[in-house]
């Protein structure tokens, strides 16, 4: 049993001390350059993992950004000015909500255009329903079924 314990516990020590050292703490002169920062992290993208914001990352490369901003905001640039300097550097793709414009147009209109190929195809799936006919043997058995029916019921 001591066998499986200690190592075990080697193992937890090793892991708690990893996720207490990946721990960034940034010190802000006041409440609202620390609240810039959090709507900045979380608006932009990490480009490591590309789901994921800047905030909930632990990416590498999402901590160097983090530092960035940090230093930015220290320097007293503005949203925009950070906005930019990141769009330049790592493109529109950075950002959760690209802007309309000639390069992302596709991806704002395609759902739209998908939920009006969508309505168009069911609409004539529903006019071809509507449109069958019977022939004349099917007729003759919906007949013949709808009279067993009856007699059955009257029974």
């Amino acid at each position: 049993m001591k066998r499986v314990i200690l190592p075990l516990f080697c193992f937890f020590l090793i892991s708690v001390t990893h996720v207490v050292m990946a721990v960034e703490i940034l010190e802000f002169s006041d409440p609202e350059q620390q609240e810039r920062f959090t709507r900045l992290t979380e608006e932009l993208r990490c480009l490591v993992c590309q789901n994921e914001n800047l905030a909930d990352s632990n990416a590498d490369l999402a901590k160097d950004l983090k530092k960035e901003i940090y230093g930015m905001i220290q320097n007293g640039d503005s949203n925009k000015e950070i906005i930019d300097y990141l769009v330049a550097r790592y493109g529109d793709f950075i950002l959760f909500r690209p802007p309309f414009k000639a390069t992302t147009y596709l991806l704002w209109l395609a759902p739209a255009i998908f939920l009006l190929i969508g309505f168009f195809f069911a609409r004539s799936l529903l006019r071809q329903q509507k449109t069958q006919k019977l022939t004349g043997e099917e007729h003759q058995y919906a007949s013949k079924l709808l009279e067993d029916i009856k007699e059955n019921g009257q029974k």
